[in-house]
């Protein structure tokens, strides 16, 4: 699922965006124009593992997408479809710290983006997504992986005709 950056696909990079439960961002995002693949994961938290108690991450999703096909500014114009980006650590009856909203990357240049995506919204001074780097990434375990392609009537705090707005038919 993972994707290694080399020489040959040097147009893929990486963006882990958090937003209530994995679930429903994965099956959103993962049938965006330009996404290459989706891994469901935890962000920031402090193991290296998924045992053990909550370590204070967040549920996110690692989007690889080519930059030839989308844009990450678009890639987030996106994500803020399916996301209240004024609740804190709450999206859908999702609550709690690991469903906080928030941006993560590797690379600054992107935290750059994600802010002045924010920073020119008309309600920034009401946005509360997080736009951090990413300083720790741990995949979560297959059965949350494609989940709700898998489990389609799995809960999901995304509205049905939201979750599936850009599948091709």
């Amino acid at each position: 699922m993972s994707t290694v950056q080399t020489s040959e696909n040097s147009h893929l990079e990486s963006i882990y965006f958090a937003g209530g439960c994995l679930w429903g961002v994965q099956e959103f995002i993962k049938y965006l124009p330009g996404v290459v693949t989706t891994e469901a994961g935890r962000a920031n938290g402090t193991n290296n593992n998924t045992q053990g108690e909550y370590d204070g991450y967040a549920e996110c999703v690692k989007v690889t997408f080519d930059i030839t096909a989308v844009t990450l500014y678009k890639l987030i114009e996106y994500f803020f479809e399916i996301i209240d980006p004024y609740s804190v650590n709450k999206q859908g009856n999702d609550v709690g710290l690991k469903y906080r909203s928030a941006i993560y990357s590797k690379q600054q240049c992107h935290l750059t983006i994600a802010n002045d995506y924010i920073n020119q919204r008309a309600d920034a001074d009401k946005i509360v997504v997080q736009v951090q780097l990413l300083t720790n990434y741990v995949p979560s375990d297959a059965e949350h992986q494609d989940r709700l392609t898998n489990f389609p009537d799995d809960y999901c705090h995304i509205p049905p005709e939201l979750l599936h707005k850009y599948k091709s038919k």
